[in-house]
């Protein structure tokens, strides 16, 4: 009889038990039920050890296996946002939505501002009531989202972890587009504005702008990172002021908006001066002033096919977290940079 948990030793290739995570973790295994059943009362350097030494064991919660039944599903789905606010969102939940419904499932929406331990924390509250999550632009670790998808079917939206599903748009198909579009117009010289640094999806765009700059022979130089809002964008424009050259690719159309007009302020011109492309073609960039060219990912498709995906897996279907669903982009050119220019 073991001392520290009151249960014997587990037999070797049993499944792992409650007591095999307590005595792994250190602690009591009443808290280690804590962690999984209510988060909120478990500090979360605790949580942290309880789920690592689960993970390790491949532990399961008990939670997980009760969700085949169909009778005790719940037929809600978690959907958590990194910005609410963030228009490119809008699209992407509408699609979700309608996959959703048609299924008969409800979608509760969940804003993390940007936050991995706000995520983290909405995403464990939200796990005992719901049937699966659709995680969007995660900010949380790798570690932590495979935790996630071994308690509750899980999929994620712009971004890429392995061994869970996932829906993708083809960020190297539109930063290649945008290059070449800014090569042919005689721009030479690019500067890309990076949005956060937690962002997986703001290293796929810098990598694919700078393998098409090497492929074209353009300069491509980093600047940043910046917040991926408007304020964002102006800080971004800031830095451009202090070194100008002919382009500005950047990590979403929130800061190219941004950036657009705070260097109107300065009497800078786009695009004689500054061609600008932002990321997404969130409604409405043909009304700015000038209209904003953007690589267009379609954000409605990518919701849809994640909740359909999503819903396969509550039935029972097994998925392909080898390669994420790719979603394809275009570019969208606007008046920010169609326009010939000679770089001195």
């Amino acid at each position: 009889m073991s001392a520290d948990s009151g249960e014997s030793p587990r037999t070797p290739g049993a499944a792992p038990t409650i007591y095999d995570v307590a005595r792994r973790a250190g602690v009591a295994p009443s808290t280690v039920s804590r962690t999984f059943a209510r988060p909120g009362r478990v500090s979360f350097d605790t949580a942290e050890r309880v789920r690592a030494a689960a993970e390790a064991l491949g532990y399961r919660t008990r939670s997980v296996a009760r969700t085949g039944g169909e009778g005790r599903r719940s037929n809600l789905i978690a959907l958590l946002l990194a910005d609410i606010s963030n228009p490119v969102f809008f699209e992407l939940i509408r699609g979700a939505e309608a996959a959703a419904t048609e299924a008969g499932y409800t979608v509760l929406l969940n804003h993390t501002r940007e936050s991995d331990q706000l995520e983290r924390s909405i995403a464990e509250r939200a796990l005992p009531l719901v049937d699966g999550v659709l995680l969007t632009s995660s900010r949380m670790s790798d570690s932590a989202i495979r935790m996630m998808a071994k308690q509750k079917p899980t999929v994620i939206v712009n971004r890429a972890v392995n061994g869970v599903a996932s829906v993708v748009a083809d960020n190297a198909r539109g930063m290649r587009r945008a290059a070449e579009h800014l090569a042919s117009s005689g721009r030479r010289t690019i500067m890309y504005a990076s949005g956060p640094e937690a962002s997986w999806s703001n290293g796929m765009r810098w990598r694919a702008l700078r393998e098409a700059g090497l492929e074209l022979e353009l300069k491509v130089y980093h600047a940043g990172p910046f917040e991926p809002t408007v304020k964002g964008g102006a800080l971004a424009a800031q830095r451009w002021l202090t070194h100008r050259v002919p382009a500005v690719v950047l990590y979403n159309d929130l800061m190219a908006m941004g950036f657009a007009h705070e260097l109107q302020k300065h009497h800078v011109r786009i695009p004689q001066d500054v061609a600008v492309v932002g990321f997404d073609n969130v409604q409405e960039l043909d009304l700015m002033n000038p209209p904003l060219s953007s690589v267009a990912a379609p954000m409605y498709t990518m919701g849809r096919t994640a909740v359909t995906n999503l819903l396969a897996m509550i039935r029972g279907a097994a998925h392909t977290a080898a390669k994420p669903v790719l979603v394809p982009t275009s570019l969208v050119v606007r008046t920010s940079s169609d326009l010939p220019f000679v770089e001195p």
